[in-house]
């Protein structure tokens, strides 16, 4: 399958704080001297008097964050994922989960399409962090328009939430008008002998993916897991019960993030062989996203690929 457009999240995120900015005056923006990066920058050339660069102090970011919160303000505070939750972890899980505060974490720069940035910067855990966390949301959009819908929704919903975006261009998936439900998956293509569930940059990937195992005559169902945190345990089971196996990809270590939450569903509630597609608990290196993507094995074909492995092993 082939998507015609492509648009960065993080461009999208820029676009929709400005549009938050004008129809809820309580909107704030906060940023630890990454703006240019996160697009944040947008939001502070309209509303400067709103807008607050801490600068390289994330934990301060944070706790700031914590303080608008509590004074009834609606705080949007942005950086790396590496950063954040990296490098302020403890003041997320006490001055903001703890207390259930009403801030919104949207990190930028998630995962192995980084790309050149290199390890250092390739955020692989942040998804296992902020899962674990009481409180916490945790949300991925798989394309601009996604993230435009998330980043407006959640403004209206209390409570902390983690928003997780990519640095590339990607394929834009959804309309301009699309519509989800926080804590239900999207379901963007039925089949019945595997399922495929994808966050992020690796939507496009399952679909192509779904589109080689047709050629196979492999029917894929193809879900848009788009919250990782409250899962949707009940289209999982779904699955479980009408597919004949599960794959999960994601651009994430394939430990504690999507994979890892199906498959604790299905080890709970419904048994089910599993793949997991994602960074095999490693580091990245420095690279082009897609050159890394290929490496580490996040590609539509490693999902096909790991479809085909499934069904061979059930017959």
């Amino acid at each position: 399958m082939r998507f015609p457009e492509l648009e960065a999240t993080r461009e999208a995120y820029g676009d929709a704080l400005v549009e938050l900015g004008s129809e809820n005056p309580n909107v704030v923006v906060l940023d630890a001297d990454t703006s240019v990066s996160t697009r944040t920058q947008k939001f502070a050339l309209k509303f400067p008097e709103r807008f607050f660069n801490v600068g390289i102090a994330e934990q301060n970011l944070v706790g700031v964050a914590a303080g608008l919160a509590l004074s009834g303000k609606i705080p949007y505070m942005s950086t790396y994922a590496v950063f954040a939750p990296g490098r302020c972890l403890d003041q997320i899980r006490n001055a903001v989960a703890y207390p259930n505060l009403n801030v919104k974490i949207v990190a930028t720069h998630g995962g192995i399409s980084v790309g050149e940035d290199g390890a250092t910067h390739q955020a692989l855990e942040d998804l296992s962090i902020m899962r674990a966390i009481p409180n916490m949301k945790v949300i991925v959009p798989a394309d601009a328009n996604a993230t435009r819908f998330f980043v407006k929704k959640i403004a209206y919903m209390e409570g902390p939430f983690y928003v997780r975006l990519s640095r590339p261009s990607v394929p834009v998936i959804y309309d301009k008008d699309c519509d989800f439900t926080i804590g239900k998956g999207f379901k963007l293509q039925d089949g019945s002998d595997i399922t495929i569930f994808a966050c992020g940059v690796m939507v496009a990937e399952a679909m192509e993916a779904a589109n080689q195992l047709k050629e196979k005559s492999v029917s894929a169902r193809v879900i848009d897991m788009h919250t990782i945190k409250p899962i949707d345990e009940d289209l999982i089971v779904k699955a479980a019960e009408e597919t004949q196996g599960i794959v999960t990809a994601e651009d994430h270590n394939v430990i504690g993030g999507l994979g890892s939450a199906v498959a604790e569903v299905l080890a709970e509630k419904h048994p089910t062989p599993i793949r997991r597609i994602g960074v095999r608990d490693t580091f990245g290196e420095s690279g082009s996203h897609k050159e890394l993507m290929l490496k580490y094995g996040l590609t539509a074909n490693n999902i096909a690929q790991a479809a085909l492995n499934l069904i061979s092993r059930r017959k």
